[in-house]
């Protein structure tokens, strides 16, 4: 069993009947959603709610017959707009168990998902993990308009940035039809809250990777077994 299946597998063991849940995108994603579907078939849940993260995901969820739902649908249903539980998977872990994600193209839709949820697990295999975020590409989202004038604007944070591209030399598109570059840093991000900021504050920037502060879990499968690191519950 291939290490990132190993720790999607441990994942499970979070999810409980009658559960409301933000599912990731990603490679290691489907593995947690196809093991999740799985027990639905095999009648181990009754009630569960699956909120997606992408429409890949959304596809996903509907082959294997789980219910979907949005958080505007649970608010419209007198339901806080808050998940019990969300799993996806992470490019870089940090000791503090901040995050880069998005390299699986929906970042955005992941954050506005994740925040909601009272616990987020997040599931890698050791290779994931790092002393300071940056050691891959760290993935932006942005808006067509002037995205080169972004992009330049990127490589002033003292990166090398660049639009991502298809094989095809088109833009990536994401789901919410926003383009996508790529920073690098030769020497890892030294300060994350600061560069998520200034990142923030960008106009034509629309979201980056650094979730920060945000994971309550991180399940770790290694050679020798599967480590979790836990923080705090979060409440809202």
């Amino acid at each position: 069993m291939e290490l990132k299946q190993l720790a999607a597998l441990h994942a499970l063991e979070y999810v409980q009947d009658g559960m409301r849940l933000g599912l990731g995108t990603g490679s290691t994603a489907r593995l947690f959603i196809a093991a999740l579907g799985q027990r639905w078939r095999d009648g181990a849940y009754r009630d569960l709610r699956c909120v997606p993260t992408s429409k890949e995901t959304a596809q996903q969820v509907v082959s294997l017959g789980l219910p979907l739902i949005t958080l505007t649908e649970l608010q419209a249903a007198n339901y806080p707009p808050v998940l019990d539980l969300a799993v996806d998977g992470a490019d870089e872990v940090d000791p503090d168990l901040n995050l880069i994600k998005g390299l699986g193209k929906a970042a955005l839709r992941e954050k506005i998902i994740e925040m909601h949820a009272l616990r987020f697990i997040v599931i890698v295999d050791e290779s994931k993990l790092v002393p300071r975020l940056g050691r891959g590409a760290l993935p932006v989202e942005l808006i067509p308009f002037e995205a080169e004038v972004s992009v330049r604007w990127l490589e002033g944070l003292g990166c090398r940035a660049e639009l991502w591209r298809d094989d095809a030399g088109r833009p990536f598109e994401t789901d919410n039809h926003n383009w996508l570059a790529r920073c690098w840093f030769s020497q890892g991000i030294a300060d994350p809250v600061s560069l998520a900021r200034r990142l923030a504050d960008q106009p034509g920037i629309v979201e980056h990777g650094l979730f920060l502060g945000m994971a309550t879990d991180v399940i770790v499968a290694r050679q020798n077994g599967v480590e979790v690191i836990t923080k705090n519950v979060k409440t809202f």
